[in-house]
């Protein structure tokens, strides 16, 4: 069983947790210095939900989920959804993602949207699963740093 947390502190647990299961997601992405996460935790636009493998148990999975206002009403965004090799297939990035809904669902949000690699099998049949649609759109990315 997951307990399904959201962060309040950057404690030396969460960024050791989100240093420890970021290569998982991507291997470019170097681990956020403590002041970073802070940042993110602090933040009233993120929240990052933290999944514990059982009461006090190691973090293995995490997820941010982004609130924010536009003209059009409050949007969210799912982005980071990691789960630990060590817990896969028993229900935790579920267990994550119907947090963030919930917590979407409580601000405000009429639409979560959330994107996925098409070669993350398991994760894009879980989102079709919990009711998520694809959408035919255009994403974009504008690279500041190139």
């Amino acid at each position: 069983m997951f307990v399904i947390e959201a962060a309040t502190e950057a404690t030396p647990e969460v960024v050791d947790a989100i240093g420890r299961l970021l290569p998982l997601l991507s291997k470019s992405a170097s681990a956020p210095p403590a002041a970073e996460v802070a940042e993110m935790v602090n933040s009233p636009a993120t929240t990052l939900f933290l999944a514990r493998d059982g009461a006090g148990g190691p973090i293995v999975g995490t997820l941010t989920l982004a609130l924010f206002r536009i003209p059009t009403g409050a949007r969210a965004w799912i982005e980071d959804v990691i789960v630990s090799d060590s817990v896969r297939g028993r229900g935790c990035g579920e267990d994550l993602t119907r947090a963030a809904l919930d917590a979407a669902a409580a601000a405000g949000a009429r639409t979560v949207e959330l994107t996925s690699r098409p070669t993350r099998e398991a994760a894009n049949r879980l989102y079709q699963r919990l009711g998520f649609k694809l959408r035919e759109t255009n994403l974009y990315r504008y690279e500041l740093d190139a």
